[in-house]
């Protein structure tokens, strides 16, 4: 599935751990976003990976592990 920049997506799974979006990425724990949150992708980094803004930080996350907020 592919994305664009403003799109709303939420987590499908619980991950073991968030990569942050700083200029230097740190590992997060994983309970800093639910999967019921929505967040923004506010960048696409490669073909596999999004940047999204959730309530408490922007994360590096897989586009396999996003699913958009309009469901089919």
């Amino acid at each position: 599935m592919s994305f664009s920049i403003g799109d709303k997506v939420s987590l499908k799974v619980p991950l073991p751990y968030l990569k942050s979006s700083d200029p230097m990425p740190m590992l997060r724990p994983p309970d800093l976003v639910s999967l019921e949150e929505f967040g923004d992708v506010i960048a696409i980094k490669s073909f596999d990976v999004v940047e999204v803004r959730f309530r408490r930080g922007s994360f590096l996350i897989p586009t396999v592990h996003l699913q958009s907020e309009l469901k089919s």
